[in-house]
């Protein structure tokens, strides 16, 4: 697909109610996060090679995504400000930035 054909709507919230939820779901991840870095060090020594979700502040692994994702939601559903990161196998240097 071409950038050209690529279109973004763009609108402003104002609703009182919507940016509360937003507001709400943002503290729980931030309470995610900061539980994670907390761990992080544990986190990439044990975890090499899988999908972990952090959801109430509780970790989650698996070798696929979406398992590690159900083993999330079951545990917390009502998490909205859960996340999923994936550990590399290897321990190496990364170098991360646009590529062309």
């Amino acid at each position: 697909m071409s950038l050209a054909k690529l279109k973004v709507d763009m609108e402003e919230v104002t609703d009182p109610d919507e940016l509360a939820q937003a507001q709400a779901q943002r503290e729980r991840f931030d309470r995610n996060w900061a539980w994670f870095k907390a761990q992080a060090t544990e986190v990439y020594e044990r975890f090499r090679g899988q999908c972990v979700v952090i959801a109430g502040e509780e970790i989650f692994t698996a070798n696929e995504p979406a398992e590690a994702w159900t083993l999330a939601k079951a545990a917390h559903p009502e998490d909205d400000g859960s996340f999923i990161i994936y550990v590399p196998r290897e321990k190496a240097p990364r170098v991360y930035g646009y590529q062309r």
